[in-house]
């Protein structure tokens, strides 16, 4: 069972539910009434750090579960977890200021490289070695 990575996968998850809740009171706060999803910088920060996550999740969650299932279910849940503190880290700077966004980015960019390369090399070395 993958119960390490399961646990990783609800956890990224509940870290989206939780930026959605972030955009839902930026354009309270910030005056944007819906439908806009444009008009204050500060609200498009907070709106970009959820659609970047969104952009990310259909990268990250196959490779995590495919290195899951092809190399390690705690070694897979370890990078899930550098995962998503390089998103924490990427929400706190982009909010501060736009330039402050790239040591998040690269955290999560190269947890989910990690994942994906990691994955390929196991599936590829098992269709030779069959």
């Amino acid at each position: 069972m993958y119960h390490l990575t399961a646990l990783v996968t609800c956890l990224a998850i509940a870290f989206y539910f939780f930026t959605s809740a972030c955009v839902a009171r930026a354009h309270i706060t910030f005056g944007v009434k819906l439908p806009a999803m444009t008009g204050h910088p500060d609200f498009e920060r907070v709106y970009r750090v959820q659609m970047n996550t969104l952009e990310w999740m259909p990268i990250f969650l196959p490779s995590l579960w495919l290195f899951a299932i092809y190399i390690s279910d705690p070694l897979a849940a370890a990078l899930g977890v550098v995962w998503i503190a390089g998103r924490i880290l990427y929400m706190i700077g982009y909010s501060e200021a736009a330039a402050k966004r790239g040591r998040g980015f690269a955290t999560q960019a190269g947890a989910a490289m990690l994942l994906w390369l990691g994955a390929l090399g196991a599936i590829a070395w098992r269709l030779i070695h069959a």
